[in-house]
């Protein structure tokens, strides 16, 4: 037997004033990750006086275009942007079987299906409520909660311990390159970089013999409106953008008429992908994932020829100087955004070859088990995908799983 929706939980109603808030208890639309990606912080705060409360165990889930599956089980108290479904269990229901509930694509799907506008659909609250869920015992929702969480604990892990492995290498490019702790005895000169090494240079990206390209480099706007088809469910290629890379989950794709048209932004894995339309700035290495790939649009890729400058790049764009340079060359006021052009003529600290190679050899250990958790995460996240549904309807038998 099963029940609606409305009968394990309810929308929250209440108020919170703006001011008891900051950037990292805001939530909106904005700031929600897509396929399931969870929450980064808000870049700024609503100018209204009041906005919508959640507390620690509520379900948020975004109201605004379902397809994009934006949903975050709260850890803490806050406030959130009227845009956004504020989800709570009635009493007897666990709270993390609710987040499972919702975080089913079939919810997504029904949401969709059920929902108002087409240009920015948005879900209806009365259907939603009338979703199909299923009839489990307080027990077997924590036994299925439990299940999927185990999981969803293992990826949070791997990403803690991938931030733990990145954070050890920028130590120690700040070491070599800022501190030049390896470079004690070579005599120094002035650069717009303050005084460095003699045997370091300040180059222009540009003239670094390495590929920067992007979305556009493949045709005009009406070419790639032509040949180019996204598609939300699984097809001959990822179709990577910023905001995949943010949540480390990827669901756009592209057919392989549009993978071929689209042949000068290739992706590989490895290359530096830096957001230069919109979010500004952001700067990620391109993991390699089970299929195809190729570049989204408003980001660039840079490719270096060496690849003993792929980790330097990377951490001299997203965590140092390249960073404040990067925002130097912004421009536009409505959506901000910079140029390859201006792009390339940016300054860069250039070290000597053998103590990049020196550099390279000693971090590239770190990444490489980055990228072996970025695929375990992926392995467990598509096993989550798999199980979820099959849980909700009953057809994996539970009752004699202990947790």
């Amino acid at each position: 037997m099963k029940y609606n929706l409305s009968d394990i939980c309810y929308y929250a109603k209440d108020k919170i004033d703006v001011a008891a808030l900051d950037e990292d208890t805001y939530i909106s639309t904005e700031n929600m990750m897509p396929n399931k990606g969870g929450i980064t912080r808000a870049s700024s705060l609503p100018t209204v006086a009041q906005t919508q409360f959640f507390s620690t165990g509520d379900v948020l889930v975004s109201n605004i275009r379902p397809y994009f599956k934006k949903i975050w089980f709260a850890e803490y108290d806050g406030g959130c942007s009227n845009d956004v479904l504020v989800f709570r269990a009635k009493d007897s229901v666990s709270k993390r079987f609710l987040y499972y509930v919702l975080a089913d694509d079939a919810f997504f799907k029904y949401s969709m299906a059920t929902s108002k506008g087409t240009k920015m659909p948005r879900g209806d609250k009365v259907a939603i409520m009338k979703y199909d869920v299923p009839n489990f015992t307080y027990e077997e929702q924590e036994k299925i909660a439990g299940i999927l969480e185990g999981l969803d604990r293992i990826i949070q892990l791997n990403r803690e311990i991938n931030d733990n492995l990145e954070q050890q290498a920028v130590l120690l490019f700040r070491s070599w390159f800022l501190d030049f702790s390896q470079s004690q005895s070579v005599k120094r000169q002035d650069s717009e970089f303050g005084e460095i090494p003699l045997n370091f240079s300040v180059v222009k990206v540009g003239s670094i013999p390495m590929l920067v390209t992007d979305y556009v480099a493949n045709g005009s706007f009406a070419s790639l409106k032509e040949n180019v088809t996204l598609y939300q469910e699984p097809n001959y290629a990822y179709f990577v953008r910023n905001t995949d890379l943010k949540s480390g989950s990827f669901g756009v794709y592209v057919d392989q008429h549009s993978y071929e048209f689209l042949s000068k932004s290739t992706l590989y894995g490895g290359e530096i992908i830096i957001s230069n339309v919109g979010d500004v700035g952001s700067v990620f290495l391109c993991p390699k994932l089970d299929g195809p790939m190729t570049l989204g649009n408003n980001i660039i890729m840079l490719r270096p020829e060496d690849d003993v400058l792929r980790y330097y790049l990377y951490i001299w764009f997203k965590h140092l100087q390249g960073q404040a340079l990067i925002q130097g060359i912004k421009g536009g006021s409505a959506q901000p955004k910079f140029n390859k052009t201006d792009f390339k003529n940016t300054s860069l600290l250039l070290p000597p070859l053998d103590l990049l190679s020196r550099f390279h050899e000693t971090v590239a250990p770190m990444f490489e088990a980055i990228s072996q958790n970025q695929a375990e995460n992926k392995r467990l996240s598509d096993l989550r995908e798999t199980l979820l549904p099959q849980l909700m309807s009953g057809d994996i038998d539970i009752s004699n799983i202990d947790l």
